[in-house]
């Protein structure tokens, strides 16, 4: 558990020069490329896409689950959101686009249990999208890399189970935390001037 903890940790955690209060030159405004100019609507996509998923868990267990335990099975591989203040634009940017892409990873337990889950087929094409329009907008993308297949493989070890409601449970919890890690990620305070003269469709 150690282990995986440590692999999550490795891919969602942003370096410690990336603070509000380091200058790195971000305060300059650069033109959006077209990639990054959509980069919202994509964002209000994702959010719609799982917006289902409370309806879907209910009719699943016909009320004999409650939604809100899923937040007991949030799991240590579970990207954490970025600091609604105190933290710069470029290292919420950062932890967004590699929190997403461990949920790229964390999406394979769903699909696993759930192959045929409708808002899996939605959120599967979008999510790789948001992370290159984030990565259009960052300083120094390369800081966020793909996860290794040794990372993979030790993400999903840690999610799997003998019990087939308990992998359920955390396949739901996954698509739960997936749709607040991107409604938080909207919200942030350093990043509100990324939404200056973008209309939504």
């Amino acid at each position: 558990i150690l282990m995986c903890s440590a692999a999550a940790a490795a891919l969602t955690d942003a370096p410690p020069d990336l603070l509000a209060g380091e200058t790195s030159g971000e305060g300059s405004v650069e033109e959006a490329p077209p990639l990054a100019s959509n980069i919202w609507r994509t964002w209000e996509r994702l959010i719609e896409a799982t917006k289902q998923h409370q309806k879907e868990f209910e009719q699943e267990f016909q009320g004999n689950v409650d939604y809100i335990l899923l937040e007991g099975h949030k799991r240590s591989a579970f990207p954490v959101k970025c600091p609604m203040s105190n933290y710069s634009k470029e290292a919420c940017l950062q932890r967004l686009a590699q929190g997403l892409l461990v949920y790229t990873v964390l999406l394979k337990q769903v699909e696993k249990e759930y192959p045929d889950n409708s808002i899996l087929r939605e959120i599967k094409p979008g999510i790789p999208l948001l992370v290159a329009q984030i990565k259009e907008k960052m300083k120094r993308s390369e800081r966020v890399p793909a996860p290794s297949s040794s990372q993979e493989e030790q993400l999903l070890k840690q999610l799997d189970s003998p019990d087939t409601f308990q992998r359920r449970m955390t396949a739901h919890s996954i698509l739960s935390h997936l749709r607040f890690f991107l409604i938080d990620g909207k919200r942030i305070k350093s990043l509100q001037p990324l939404q200056s003269n973008v209309t939504f469709l």
